[in-house]
């Protein structure tokens, strides 16, 4: 067969990049071709994505791709929950403000003097976060009203590159599932909570499942780039979901961590699971590619880390993610033990600061040295891990004896380790390209080249190699 060539675009939180998948019918081949740094830019009080330069590195990743051999088509992952808002002729309002802009303080507790708890979970069976699109939207309604009204379309992150690209507008399942805004059983927009919070219903686009060939790369864009027309592939946009496409399990019950900035443990079912139960965890159900639910907790995962090395940075000490690890490994545990969703960790600034503070405060002993704070964070993690699993399989009535970790967490030996020792299961890590795996398994799929998603899994594990880690007995 031909190979095709396949560009996936994958954006974190704090980098985004431009790969393709080549696949000759066995494996896929991954080639970086472009990368990119993901900076917020903070203006007077607020904090924005830089969306116009985001868009500006898509365009340099077509023409990096198109030099490199040519594409066929294309797909676009991305966090969840921000969006963008145009006008009736189409242009976009403001710069998209990011979620951990705050903004958002308060809402929560206002949105529940509009819908009662229980009723809200009950039809979205969200994990009530307050960076939820939700939330924004009703900052928005609350202080903001002259935006909504001149709003005439809300388009998620990656459903807002795909219209700069294609000029559709249309909101993909899985990152329209990351709103709070969704019926989980219906799986389209309920217009219980929108009207609820007084949000206008008109903003709201068609939802298309994962994997729908949406359109075409613009004329006007082939022609300023000098690239050739290629579909526009609406993936499982929100990353985790992609990577989700990506775990290496062949059976139908299986547990996974997929560890990026955001640590997101979960199962995955044919139908969403609200009840009492989750409810108490507050235990999220996000749509999935093939129109599963994902029953899944998020946690504030490897931003620690991140957003420690850029304070280190800052105060002139230079590490790599590697020699980070070193230091810790070298470490004694300092039996101190942080709770990584904690509020003060959620902004950016000084996490290690912050971790000692939270020692001090709750009688522990303080992590001094950059290996202590390294080690703490992962081993809270860990323990946050076997918390979030036991409350999942509570609520599942499963057990479940292995672990797939997929995402750029699976580079740490020692979160590995310590997941496999603390959680007392055997620890699968890989691959580390999840993400953007799945991206292009959707793309193919949808291109006909792979006929279902058991035959992808199949192609993804060929392509890549896996590590094993088992309980240390102690």
């Amino acid at each position: 067969m031909k190979e095709k060539r396949i560009l996936a675009f994958d954006f974190g939180g704090s980098s985004g990049r431009a790969m393709i998948g080549i696949f000759n019918g066995e494996k896929i081949t991954l080639e970086e071709v472009h990368r990119f740094s993901n900076d917020p830019v903070i203006v007077g009080n607020t904090m924005y994505w830089d969306i116009l330069r985001l868009f500006h590195e898509i365009k340099q990743g077509l023409i990096k791709a198109n030099h490199s051999g040519g594409f066929d088509s294309v797909g676009i992952d991305t966090w969840g929950v921000d969006f963008g808002l145009l006008d009736k002729q189409g242009n976009l309002l403001e710069n998209p403000i990011h979620y951990r802009d705050s903004r958002t303080q308060g809402m929560l507790e206002e949105s529940l003097k509009l819908i009662p708890q229980d009723e809200f979970y009950k039809i979205t069976g969200n994990q009530f976060m307050e960076i939820n699109t939700a939330f924004q939207l009703l900052s928005l309604h609350i202080h903001r009203p002259d935006i909504l009204d001149r709003a005439e379309t809300m388009l998620l992150t990656p459903d807002l590159f795909n219209y700069f690209l294609s000029g559709v507008k249309s909101t993909e399942y899985s990152i329209a599932s990351t709103t709070q805004l969704l019926d989980a059983q219906k799986r389209e927009w309920s217009e219980k909570v929108i009207s609820s919070l007084g949000l206008p219903k008109k903003i709201f686009t068609k939802i298309v499942p994962s994997g729908t060939i949406i359109g075409q790369i613009r004329d006007e864009i082939c022609e300023e780039i000098g690239v050739g027309k290629a579909d526009i592939i609406s993936v499982a946009a929100h990353d985790t979901q992609s990577a989700l496409v990506a775990v290496p399990a062949k059976d139908e019950d299986f547990l996974f961590i997929s560890c990026g900035t955001w640590s997101l443990v979960g199962t995955e079912l044919n139908e969403p699971l609200i009840n009492k139960k989750s409810a108490k965890y507050n235990i999220t159900n996000e749509g999935g590619y093939g129109n599963k639910a994902t029953f899944l907790k998020n946690i504030i995962g490897l931003w620690l880390i991140q957003e420690s090395r850029r304070q280190w940075i800052r105060e002139g000490k230079e590490y790599s993610f590697k020699e980070l690890e070193d230091m810790a490994n070298k470490t004694q545990s300092s039996g101190s033990i942080i709770d990584p969703d904690a509020p003060e960790f959620v902004p950016p600034g000084n996490i290690p600061e912050r971790i000692k503070e939270y020692c001090r405060r709750t009688g522990q002993k303080v992590p001094e040295s950059i290996g202590e704070i390294v080690r703490c964070i992962n081993e809270s993690l860990a323990l946050k891990y076997k918390q979030s699993i036991e409350e999942i399989e509570e609520c599942t009535h499963k057990t479940y004896d292995t672990i797939y970790i997929v995402g750029g967490g699976t580079q740490s030996e020692l979160l590995c380790q310590l997941t496999a020792d603390i959680c007392n299961r055997t620890v699968i890590a890989g691959p580390v390209e999840a993400t953007v795996l799945g991206n292009i398994a959707t793309q193919l799929i949808a291109l006909g080249e792979i006929g279902h998603i058991a035959r992808a899994k199949e192609v993804i594990m060929a392509s890549t190699e896996l590590k094993t880690y088992v309980p240390k007995v102690k």
